[in-house]
């Protein structure tokens, strides 16, 4: 299904090691907040018609019907829809240019969703995360980050990491990356709770991914080595490990990585 032209497996690596599926959060998560609904392209149009584009909408829709109902049930709030932006290249953002070399990402500015179709074809090729189900999960992965702006997550983190050290604020965000992939496991226990969109090896295509993007899988590939203090989003075993977690359990209360002793 992915289309689009490629870009450089090297700047593609270099960036996804420091940022991968967003912008570094310290710069991100510094934005003002206030959420949207509408549906947006960039200036580059994307044709209707094209597959892949379908496929992120249907994914993005999927989340919000599941969301409505969790958050009704577990927040006792009200749900408000993350726009999606579409794009190839570039495309302006309240948090800066978005880059594909960003990857996927979440800007709390606008909350908006922003992807770049030719990722996915990067990701299949570079690192060997396949199947649709491995795609909805990284669009789930930022669907999570929305959900932490709803909840006041990202002002709590934006807050705390202003006094940290560079070190302690890596590790803070590896806890906010891990939460989302918790709140991507929430998102697939519910929606196949009620609608039954699992098929046979996608629970094993959203794990392959979940690991294909750890940090140290990340590093030994572009570095030959791992740099644990640099670490901004988690090892591969933590994110396979949350994601489950969510899947499992489908309890945002669950999903807490900020009290987790052992992440």
């Amino acid at each position: 299904m992915a289309k689009g032209g490629g870009i450089g497996l090297g700047a593609v690596i270099l960036a996804l090691v420091a940022a991968y599926f967003g912008v570094d959060p310290s710069v991100v998560l510094d934005m003002a907040q206030g959420p949207t609904s509408t549906y947006q392209q960039s200036a580059e149009p994307i044709p209707a018609d094209d597959a892949e584009a379908q496929f992120v909408a249907r994914v993005l829709g999927e989340t919000e019907e599941t969301w409505h109902a969790v958050f009704q049930t577990q927040t006792n709030g009200a749900y408000q829809e993350p726009t999606l932006v579409l794009f190839r290249g570039v495309t302006p953002t309240a948090c800066g240019t978005g880059q594909s070399a960003m990857g996927p990402f979440y800007c709390p500015g606008d909350s908006k969703v922003y992807i770049d179709l030719s990722f996915f074809e990067e990701m299949q090729r570079s690192l060997g995360a396949t199947g649709d189900f491995a795609q909805a999960y990284v669009i789930a992965h930022e669907v999570g980050h929305h959900i932490q702006n709803l909840l006041g997550t990202s002002t709590k983190y934006q807050q705390a990491v202003g006094q940290l050290s560079q070190t302690q604020a890596n590790q803070l965000s590896v806890r906010m990356e891990l939460q989302a992939d918790c709140y991507a496991g929430v998102w697939a226990h519910h929606a196949q709770a009620a609608r039954q969109i699992l098929e046979d090896g996608d629970i094993e295509e959203g794990l392959r991914a979940a690991s294909a993007v750890g940090d140290d899988a990340l590093q030994r590939r572009a570095q030959g080595r791992v740099v644990p203090d640099s670490f901004t989003h988690g090892t591969s075993a933590q994110r396979s490990r949350w994601f489950r977690t969510g899947l499992e359990s489908g309890a945002m209360r669950d999903c807490d990585t900020f009290s987790a002793s052992q992440l």
